[in-house]
């Protein structure tokens, strides 16, 4: 026997809510990480009032909607098709649509091109609410055991590793938390790359699968984490943490790592500059060590050359 659903209704087991009308406007909304009873009732009287439901996947956002008895269209929007769906979609909210904006999971707008249309419904005065929910950011920090009253989100590091050794370094320094995506194919070269410019003494944490059956974290330094993931290699969704630097000024050790970074991609007049500003040190004493580094590695590189 089929079930008849209100229009703006959902379903929680074997109840149903008859929902409510929802104002026009752009409805970014939290969905669960992994666990799908993470999701808060208004997220689904928000979904269930909308007229158009906007997923990345609809495979994914069915398998949600479905659990909840939501039927509503949906509309595909990701970084592949963004520039074109755009204009859609704010032409609907310029006449007064309901429009829910998810991710494949968790809060949307986090690394996805969901903030463009957000930017572009606010420059044409479109009401835009936010309806909070998990983050799989949060949700690391809660368990991570690391400092959580600062802490910066550097999103997914860079592929290469010359690029990603320079972002690092450009918050070596900084006083909180950092946290990053990551994919698991990538962690222990993401891993290596942070305990040689953050010092593999950090405190860190391989988060993954968080809310999932399999949920796991990682403690312990940079360099433990790197030797577990190595002997063992994590797989599915990860987040990586690390905490902040110690207080004092970085030492010798920690310079050196910080200026070899950044002269992979800088001369030594801006890596000095920039690591002199990060650090504190003078960067006459930067400079100096910076043309040293510079001049072992050339000597390296000649040698390497000589028959």
């Amino acid at each position: 026997m089929t079930e008849t659903q209100p229009t703006t209704g959902f379903r929680i087991d074997d109840k149903v809510f008859a929902g409510r009308v929802i104002e026009p406007g752009l409805y970014p909304v939290a969905t669960p990480i992994g666990n799908l009873a993470d999701i808060s009732l208004r997220a689904l009287e928000v979904l269930a009032g909308a007229d158009l439901v906007i997923c990345e996947d609809s495979r994914v956002s069915r398998v949600l909607l479905d659990r909840y008895g939501i039927h509503k269209p949906l509309a595909i929007y990701h970084e592949h098709n963004a520039a074109r769906e755009r204009p859609r979609l704010i032409a609907m909210l310029k006449g007064g649509m309901r429009l829910a904006l998810i991710s494949d999971a968790g809060t949307p707008l986090i690394s996805d091109p969901g903030y463009k249309l957000v930017e572009e419904a606010l420059a044409e005065e479109v009401r835009v609410v936010p309806v909070p929910g998990a983050s799989a950011i949060l949700s690391a920090l809660m368990a991570s055991g690391l400092p959580t009253d600062t802490f910066v989100f550097l999103g997914f590091l860079p592929h290469k590793a010359v690029a990603r050794r320079h972002r690092l370094a450009a918050f070596a320094t900084t006083p909180a938390t950092l946290v990053a995506y990551e994919s698991p194919h990538r962690v222990a070269e993401a891993l290596a790359d942070m305990a040689a410019v953050l010092g593999g003494n950090r405190r860190g944490v391989v988060a993954r699968e968080l809310t999932k059956h399999f949920e796991e974290f990682r403690r312990g330094t940079l360099t433990e984490l790197l030797a577990s993931v190595e002997a063992a290699p994590p797989r599915g969704e990860i987040v990586l943490l690390v905490g902040p630097p110690a207080e004092e000024v970085a030492g010798e050790a920690d310079l050196e790592a910080l200026l070899k970074a950044a002269l992979e991609t800088l001369g030594p007049g801006q890596a000095a500059a920039e690591i002199a500003k990060a650090t504190g040190r003078p960067r006459k004493e930067v400079y100096a060590l910076a043309l040293k580094l510079r001049a072992l590695a050339d000597d390296a590189d000649e040698d390497e050359a000589a028959p």
